[in-house]
């Protein structure tokens, strides 16, 4: 990237933006108040004016639901156009958008009436006669009737009373001890729960009343109806209108405030950005055409890094066109460059970040997946984009957690209608789902065709073995588990010497060789050293057999693993004890943080524990709901049962009858028969089955979704990456609705 400045006259400001819109190249940085005598500039005249036309474009466009997809051809839009149309469709979407309103607050009102009146009608007693006595008092609630009674006939203020009930809605008829006494019945009832109900004012019945108002309610929704046809008429007609508006208003917007990024004085302006290196030569020419000798155009920097490891833009030498004009451009508004030769010692306004903006430029299947990234931060200029190598980790570790064919069919499922129905994050989201259900398959096929932690390889026929039979939760799959905690280990491994082999190149790229031994090669060392030693024969005692021997398990039996020698447990602690050594020389404080390799590897036994516990909790839902049972010795794999005849043949051969079978659960669908209770059982079988499943859908989302992120972005970016770059947002906007003729 290369940073540029546009220094000239106010005269031209208008022209020199024109330009540079039209190039779409210019990424401005705004003008921070650096440099005296200058400051941020004023939007352009006619600003305010746009803005208040395209809030209502957006309004309209709102009120009628207009999307891209109500879009036409594109085609020029006049401003005289715009005006005149816009007018007349604001008047016409503002006079039917209040009809619809008023419509609306009138059957509001209708239905808030009818509901004042359903306690009547349910009470069954005309209006008339719950009011205007002089000596009784009449009130309604609702309330128990029990309660309000007890209430009554406890009351000393009260003489004589009647209590008329209708459901919950009870209408008491009371005459006060006192003639004079007003509110009796209301402080007899002050200790009982009741919702105090106002009588309306009407003289029909109180079912008569609630018909008028639904023949009102239904009129008022015909008519309703009516303004709806008429609003959707209007935007069929306007909605390309409003989509071009809005389009070229916006483009009108952004060039009248783009003065509010430069750095102005009373004749002249700067404006600074940045521009890839390669299409400078286009841009100064686009400027340099459009004003001529007007203004002047440089190449200030391109984007490098130093020694120290901080990005540097050098200097430029030699001239330009651009910059032959600037002793014209002088001449024209001298007063103006004075002020600005002034405030730079003769150069250019340096303004804004010194970070160049970033592209990331990750195209096809790893593109979506900038998104996980962008979730950390953006990368800077200097860094390396991780986006690939989230791509290649990310959906493997969610797949390896989950690992079961159905949940994964789901997930994908579940990415495809995101990926298909939305835009932006969504889609990119939908994308990633779409990854990590096919992974999800892929690992839930190797983990003996795991179907909502059911093992469909069961099913194929007798003379078809499949290699691997469970996720080690059965008894006879322990040793599986194990091996999954090595197969984690040994991938933790593999992705931090990734990142800090990452580490170790950035190093040595923004500072030098030194820095690099120092303070990542040193970090090798240690990660490295650190577990050969542990996968190696010396000190055996301490470390468990599974380390050696799931190897041989997880490659079945084709590659034999006992352990490195005890030479090479020998050189790797060797190796460690040069990483610390290496890490105490450059950074001493990082000698308390030594065992963090041994710790960050650990981290990610979690896959591990993730894909038991997801496991664990499919199989207790098909446990409840269909119900299994293992062989007898205690050492085979979970079977489950599904019917009731199966249930019984278990039973009879259970290890109390003499038989092979251990029976761990019988399951609710399987004590199916054709009575109340049986059917009862299926149907709570079914739901158990169903809505336990669900719950293990979405928490693997939550889960292994999490777990897989925290470890991409703690353990692996933590080695290599901060983030924190901007987009690359060049000045400027493609067209799609308008055209310019």
């Amino acid at each position: 990237m290369s940073r540029v400045s546009v220094t000239g006259s106010k005269r031209v400001i208008d022209d020199v933006i024109e330009a540079a819109y039209a190039h779409h190249s210019l990424h401005v940085t705004d003008y921070d108040d650096r440099y005296e005598g200058f400051e941020p500039g004023t939007s352009l005249d006619g600003a305010e004016t746009v803005n208040e036309r395209l809030v209502t474009v957006r309004s309209l466009e709102s009120i009628l639901d207009v999307d891209e997809d109500d879009a036409e051809v594109a085609r020029s839009l006049d401003d005289d156009e715009l005006v005149d149309e816009l007018e007349r469709v604001r008047e016409r979407v503002n006079e039917l958008n209040d009809e619809r309103d008023e419509l609306q607050a009138a059957i509001r009102d209708r239905q808030e009436e009818i509901d004042r009146m359903e306690p009547f009608a349910e009470l069954g007693i005309d209006l008339e006669y719950l009011r205007g006595y002089d000596s009784v008092e009449v009130v309604v609630g609702e309330a128990k009737p029990a309660a309000v009674e007890a209430a009554l006939e406890d009351a000393d203020s009260i003489d004589v009373f009647d209590v008329f009930v209708g459901g919950d809605v009870v209408a008491i008829v009371a005459r006060p001890a006192d003639s004079d006494a007003e509110g009796v019945v209301q402080d007899a009832l002050v200790g009982v729960d009741i919702a105090l109900l106002d009588v309306p004012d009407a003289d029909a019945s109180p079912e008569e009343y609630v018909a008028e108002l639904e023949a009102e309610q239904a009129d008022l929704r015909d008519e309703l109806a009516g303004v709806e046809r008429e609003l959707e008429s209007v935007k069929e007609e306007a909605a390309g209108f409003l989509l071009r508006a809005e389009e070229q208003l916006t483009i009108e917007a952004e060039k009248k405030e783009a003065p509010l990024s430069f750095a102005t004085t009373e004749n002249a302006f700067v404006a600074e950005g940045w521009v890839p290196t390669e299409t400078y030569p286009d841009f100064e020419a686009a400027v340099v055409d459009a004003v001529g000798d007007h203004v002047e155009v440089e190449e200030l920097e391109r984007a490098s890094f130093t020694p120290d490891g901080d990005h540097h833009a050098e200097p430029v030498d030699g001239g330009n066109a651009g910059r032959d004009g600037g002793a014209a451009a002088a001449a024209e508004a001298e007063d103006a460059t004075a002020e600005r030769e002034a405030a730079t010692d003769g150069g250019h306004a340096a303004h804004g970040s010194d970070d160049p903006p970033v592209v990331q430029d990750n195209g096809g299947a790893a593109g979506p997946f900038e998104l996980l990234v962008q979730g950390f931060g953006r990368p800077k200029y200097s860094e390396f984009d991780p986006t690939l190598l989230v791509f290649l980790t990310f959906p493997a570790m969610f797949g390896f957690m989950i690992g079961d064919v159905g949940y994964g069919v789901l997930y994908a499922l579940l990415g495809y209608v995101m990926y298909s129905k939305f835009d932006g994050a969504f889609r990119e989201l939908g994308s990633v789902a779409m990854w990590a259900g096919g992974f999800t398959i892929l690992f839930g096929i190797y983990f003996g065709i795991d179907v909502f932690g059911y093992h469909a390889y069961q099913l194929l026929p007798g003379d078809v073995h499949w290699p691997i039979a469970g996720k080690g939760l059965s008894p006879a799959d322990i040793d599986w588990a194990l091996a999954f905690l090595v197969v984690s280990v040994l991938f933790g491994m593999l992705h931090l010497n990734v990142g800090y082999a990452l580490s170790f190149v950035n190093n040595y790229q923004l500072h030098d060789l030194k820095h690099a031994v120092y303070e990542s090669a040193s970090w090798l060392l240690l990660l490295n050293g650190i577990w050969v030693w542990i996968f190696s024969r010396h000190v055996l005692g301490p470390k468990p057999d599974f380390l050696f021997d799931s190897i041989s398990l997880l490659t079945l039996g084709a590659v034999s693993f006992s352990g490195f020698p005890v030479v090479v447990g020998f050189v790797g602690l060797a190796a460690a004890a040069l990483g610390a050594v290496l890490l105490g020389i450059g950074e001493p404080a990082e000698l308390a943080e030594v065992l963090s390799p041994l710790v960050n590897v650990i981290s990610y036994a979690r896959i591990m524990a993730v894909l038991l516990a997801k496991g664990g909790m499919a199989l207790a839902v098909n446990l409840l709901a269909f119900g299994a049972y293992i062989d007898g010795s205690g050492e085979g794999s979970f079977h489950f049962i599904f019917t009731p005849e199966y249930l019984s043949y278990v039973q009879e051969h259970s290890v109390a009858n003499g038989g092979e079978y251990e029976l761990v659960f019988a399951g609710l669908t399987t004590a199916f028969e054709p009575s109340g209770v049986g059917i009862l059982a299926l149907v709570g079988g079914v739901v158990v089955a169903i809505v336990g499943h669900l719950v293990v859908l979405l928490l693997g989302v939550t889960s292994a979704g999490i777990q897989a992120v925290r470890l991409e972005y703690v353990e692996f970016f933590g080695k290599f990456y901060q983030g924190g770059g901007r987009a690359y947002l060049p000045f400027g906007r493609d067209r799609r609705y308008t055209r310019e003729d």
